[in-house]
């Protein structure tokens, strides 16, 4: 479908109303039905939080397996770790469940996936690889366990000292070198050979729990985040196994939970963003010339941490404690940000975000995925209009933090509020 810069944005509010119809239609050959008492899917009337993005909740679906840890987007799947030892896979455009993927042990904590291969992480502290296939009919292989299983005849009493002791909490993939980084509550970070299943570093990262790594796909940088309220950059040493830190990155002592990285080879930018427990999102933007990270201010907007990002294109999607969701845009070439919408629809933290991008013609769209401790799983299509239409004359410019006063008020369910009440750390409820 073509669209043109004359169009309207009411145009795009008709079409997902005739989208929604659609989506509606009973018997439909391809495509689930989203309404009806047989169906656990549900449709959100459209909203327009702002002239510049439009967003519309196309499906909802209450997970009776526990509470979603971690979600992935790859090869039009979606796939989702909980409580329980099966990792769901869903198409992305509807939702429809095309398969499981089951392993030997719950608590899927983290996920990544990389084309074919898709990466898990369990509650006995190992990772497991998968390779999946899709055609008429999904089809999923076990390949390996990493660490490799330590033959008990040869070593009887030895137990395997590479596997972590904690949770693993989060994974990042390092595709030119093939080396995959492991997080975890156990304070430390191993980088994983994917090729033998051999751990070729292992170092304590941070004095507290590691909650999440990146990897900069274009010179190899890891990045961690932990509860100790500091953010890591690491290089792995030339022609050798082990890292070296770089860069401490500490402007607030607050724990922090989740990383972004936002890169463009067009303009040679870099910017890393990090959610924090007190509600903020701090940036840094990397300078051209060297690979020093400056502070270039944060992002207010929610009221309790912020659990989860993701950065795609220049838009930042944050997920917190306080229910909602928050798209954010960077204008181009500075630091300035600006909130376009505040999605609410959870009644309980947003755990995990996945984002993947649609189309990109004169209107980008985004097909944005939510987990929430209150069990649900939530598809979002949004609609962003073009920067030269957006003004900026209300931003404050001499001041790189922007506000927007978006007001909601949440509907909590009632078991989080007491758990709240009770002053339990939000983000550790899933941990313990």
């Amino acid at each position: 479908m073509e669209y043109h810069r004359s169009r309207s944005l009411f145009s795009f509010i008709d079409e997902e109303r005739h989208a929604k119809a659609i989506l509606s239609v009973p018997n439909s050959p391809t495509r689930i039905s989203m309404e009806g008492p047989e169906s656990p899917w549900t449709l959100s009337p459209l909203q327009t939080p702002s002239p510049s993005l439009l967003y519309h909740c196309i499906a909802s679906l209450h997970r009776h397996e526990g509470n979603i840890y971690s979600i992935a987007v790859s090869k039009g799947l979606v796939f989702t770790g909980c409580e329980s030892n099966r990792i769901r896979a869903w198409r992305q455009q509807d939702g429809m469940e095309r398969g499981c993927l089951k392993a030997n042990c719950g608590e899927v904590r983290a996920i990544l996936a990389y084309g074919n291969t898709l990466f898990t992480t369990h509650k006995d502290h190992k990772i497991r690889v998968w390779n999946f296939t899709v055609s008429d009919t999904f089809r999923s292989k076990k390949v390996s366990s990493v660490p490799k299983k330590t033959p008990f005849l040869l070593y009887p009493i030895r137990s395997n000292t590479q596997k972590h002791k904690d949770y693993v909490s989060c994974v990042a993939y390092y595709h030119a070198q093939g080396l995959l980084y492991t997080g975890s509550h156990d304070k430390t970070v191993k980088a994983w050979r994917i090729s033998d299943q051999k751990c070729v570093d292992s170092f304590v990262a941070h004095a507290d729990s590691v909650n999440a790594i990146l990897v900069n796909q274009d010179d190899g940088c890891v990045f961690t985040c932990s509860s100790d309220g500091s953010v890591k950059i690491w290089r792995r040493v030339y022609r050798e196994n082990s890292h070296t830190l770089t860069m401490t990155l500490k402007f607030q002592p607050s724990p922090i939970y989740t990383l972004a990285l936002s890169t463009s080879t067009a303009f040679n930018t870099c910017f890393l963003y990090s959610g924090s427990s007190d509600g903020s999102i701090n940036f840094w933007e990397r300078e051209k010339m060297c690979y020093r990270f400056n502070h270039g201010g944060f992002l207010q907007g929610h009221r309790f941490a912020v659990l989860c990002l993701v950065a795609i294109e220049k838009l930042i999607f944050s997920g917190s404690e306080d229910t909602t969701i928050r798209v954010w845009r960077r204008e181009e070439g500075s630091c300035f940000h600006e909130c376009l919408a505040v999605l609410d629809g959870h009644r309980g933290p947003v755990r995990c975000l996945a984002v993947s991008l649609e189309m990109e013609k004169v209107v980008m769209g985004f097909l944005v995925y939510s987990a929430s401790l209150d069990q649900t799983f939530k598809i979002w299509r949004v609609k962003v209009l073009p920067d030269e239409n957006v003004c900026f004359d209300y931003l404050d410019r001499s001041d790189s933090r922007t506000k927007m006063d978006c007001e909601t008020s949440p509907v909590l369910s009632p078991s989080w509020v007491e758990r709240k009440l009770q002053g339990e750390d939000i983000y550790s409820l899933d941990h313990d």
